[in-house]
C-alpha cells in the first residue's frame, strides 16, 4: 500500500497537473481533433465563438477528467508498470480521495460550460459522462477497453452535431463509428507498450485479446476507419477534392505507421500511437479547407 507523502502546496499542485495529464496533451488532441471535425462538418463552416469555445473548454476539462479517474481505478497497478510508477497517485504525493475530488472538479467545470449549448447537448453529456466514468474499470472484466475508450472519445462528435442543432443523422455516426475504429486501433498500439506487465497483473486488454495478429488488426481498424470517415465526408458533400487528399495522406501516414510497428517493438508502438495526432489534424485540415 502506498503511503502518502508530506509535500508543500506547490508539490500538490503540480501532482494534480500531471494527474491530469497536462504535461501530456497527445491525450487532449486525440479527443479533441475528432469533436472539431464534427463541429466543422455540423456547421457547415467555421462554428460560432461561443459554441466554440464552450466545445473546446468541454473537452479539455473531460479529458482531464477520464485521466483523473482513470489513475484512480488503477492506483494499485501502477506502480507495478515501468511506465506509470512515477504516477502522483502511485508515488503517494496524491491521495486516491483527492483523485476522485479532482475528478468531480473537473466534471463540473465542464457541466459549466453547456450552460451555452442547446439541452440536447446536455442531454448527450451525460452518457458521455458515464463512459467517461466506466471506461478504467473495464480492463478489470474485457479484453475490450479500447472499444469503452473509442465510444468515450468519440462522444464529442455526436455532442458536436447536437451543439450545431443538428440531428443525429447518418453522416454523425459514420463519423462517429470512422472514429471509434481509428481509437481503438492506436490504444491497441498503446497497449502493446504494456503488454508484458498486463499479463503480469492480470489487466485485460485489445493487445492481449489480437496476440500475434495485433498489427494485421490494427491495420483493418485503420482502414475501415479511413473508409467510414470518407462515407461521412462525402455524405457532408466535402470528399471531393480536399477530404480525399486529406484521407490518402492519411493512408500514407497508416503504411508509415506500419513499416515502424511491424516488428512489434514497444517504444515505437508507443512513438506510433503519439504519432496519431497528426492523422487528426491531416482529417481536420481536409475538412476546414472544403468547408471554406
Amino acid at each position: 500500500m502506498t503511503t502518502l507523502q508530506v509535500t508543500t502546496w506547490r508539490q500538490r499542485l503540480e501532482a494534480y497537473y500531471y494527474l491530469c495529464r497536462f504535461d501530456k496533451p497527445v491525450g487532449t488532441e486525440l479527443v479533441l481533433w475528432p469533436t472539431m471535425w464534427a463541429l466543422w462538418i455540423a456547421a457547415e463552416g467555421i462554428p460560432d465563438l461561443t459554441t466554440f469555445i464552450a466545445m473546446l473548454l468541454g473537452t479539455i476539462f473531460m479529458r482531464a477528467a477520464g485521466c483523473a479517474i482513470n489513475d484512480f481505478a488503477d492506483r494499485k497497478v501502477d506502480a507495478h508498470v515501468e511506465r506509470t510508477k512515477d504516477r502522483p497517485l502511485a508515488t503517494g504525493v496524491i491521495s486516491a480521495k483527492e483523485a476522485v475530488w479532482v475528478f468531480i472538479a473537473l466534471v463540473a467545470a465542464s457541466a459549466c460550460t453547456l450552460f451555452f449549448l442547446p439541452i440536447a447537448t446536455f442531454y448527450c453529456a451525460l452518457a458521455g459522462l458515464v463512459l467517461a466514468f466506466v471506461y478504467p474499470f473495464m480492463k478489470r472484466y474485457t479484453h475490450l477497453p479500447q472499444v469503452v475508450l473509442g465510444m468515450a472519445f468519440s462522444w464529442g462528435i455526436p455532442m458536436s452535431f447536437t451543439a450545431m442543432g443538428k440531428p443525429l443523422d447518418l453522416t454523425c455516426w459514420l463519423l462517429y463509428f470512422g472514429n471509434l475504429a481509428w481509437t481503438v486501433a492506436y490504444d491497441t498500439q498503446y497497449a502493446i507498450t504494456d503488454r508484458e506487465y498486463d499479463l503480469k497483473i492480470g489487466v485485460k486488454s485489445t493487445a492481449i485479446l489480437f496476440g500475434k495478429y495485433d498489427i494485421q488488426i490494427i491495420s483493418l481498424l485503420q482502414a475501415i476507419s479511413v473508409l467510414l470517415i470518407g462515407l461521412s465526408m462525402y455524405r457532408a458533400e466535402i470528399l471531393f477534392p480536399y477530404g480525399f487528399i486529406a484521407l490518402l495522406i492519411v493512408v500514407a501516414d497508416f503504411i508509415f505507421q506500419w513499416t515502424k510497428t511491424r516488428k512489434k517493438d514497444p517504444q515505437l508502438c508507443f512513438w506510433a500511437f503519439r504519432h496519431n495526432r497528426w492523422v487528426g489534424i491531416i482529417i481536420f485540415t481536409g475538412i476546414f479547407i472544403a468547408l471554406l
